[in-house]
């Protein structure tokens, strides 16, 4: 995969793509990531990239010029068709199904809005607009980085494990289960002896039972369309009576 990001904060990206999962993804050659500067596509000899809004109002406006050439030369260098993803408090609001989605693409370009917002125009660039939350940053780079962790972490041979990514919380429908590891007890607190019993069948079944339980106690909406199984459909009913004898 080939990510480019057109940003006017290239430094902020220097820490994020140099630690951890990304770092060694990059290392392997699974993912490709530019950090652009379009501040450098800027026409004009003070190279700015904002002007006042037209009508009048707060703050200064980026104009499509810069970011138009930035998007173009990506265009004529690598003769594709990315998504290319406008990040703005605007857009839909980013969700795993999205980040799975976004994986099985080769290119992708990330905008960076900033200042007061974007010039218009500049939405024609986009195949999608995309918000990480409802509340507004000061600018994308912060959501840009959000999204590249979460999809870059889906590509196959990232994770040491190929299932990870398949039990996420969300990924499945579900919150993730409990996990437990060595002291076998801490503070008074034990692990669950059926992690213990080497059944494997037993300990899928905690799990899952787990996942359906925590989603009920955390966030209830996500079980409004997930799929249950006639076992599964038992297993829930069961949590709410012991749910409302507490």
């Amino acid at each position: 995969m080939q990510i480019d990001i057109l940003t006017l904060f290239p430094n902020m990206f220097t820490g994020v793509l140099n630690e951890s999962i990304l770092k060694k993804a990059r290392e392997k050659g699974t993912v490709r990531i530019n950090v652009i500067d379009f501040r450098k596509y800027a026409n004009n000899k003070h190279q700015s990239v904002d002007d006042y809004p037209y009508g009048g109002g707060a703050g200064m406006v980026l104009k499509p010029e810069p970011i138009y050439r930035a998007v173009d030369n990506l265009l004529d260098q690598n003769k594709s068709h990315p998504r290319i993803i406008l990040l703005t408090p605007q857009g839909e609001r980013y969700t795993q199904k999205k980040a799975e989605q976004l994986a099985q693409e080769d290119h992708l370009i990330l905008i960076c809005g900033h200042y007061e917002g974007f010039d218009e125009r500049i939405r024609n660039l986009a195949t999608d607009e995309i918000s990480i939350g409802d509340f507004v940053l000061t600018g994308g780079e912060l959501g840009a980085m959000v999204l590249v962790d979460s999809i870059v972490r889906l590509l196959p041979g990232v994770l040491g494990n190929n299932d990870s990514p398949i039990n996420d919380s969300f990924s499945s429908g579900l919150l993730e289960h409990p996990h437990y590891t060595r002291p076998r007890e801490f503070r008074g607190m034990t692990v669950p002896d059926v992690l213990l019993s080497g059944d494997h069948k037993k300990i899928a079944e905690w799990r899952k039972k787990e996942s359906i339980k925590r989603t009920f106690e955390r966030r209830p909406d996500l079980l409004n369309h997930y799929p249950f199984t006639e076992e599964e459909k038992r297993w829930f009913e069961e949590i709410k009576k012991e749910k409302k004898k507490k």
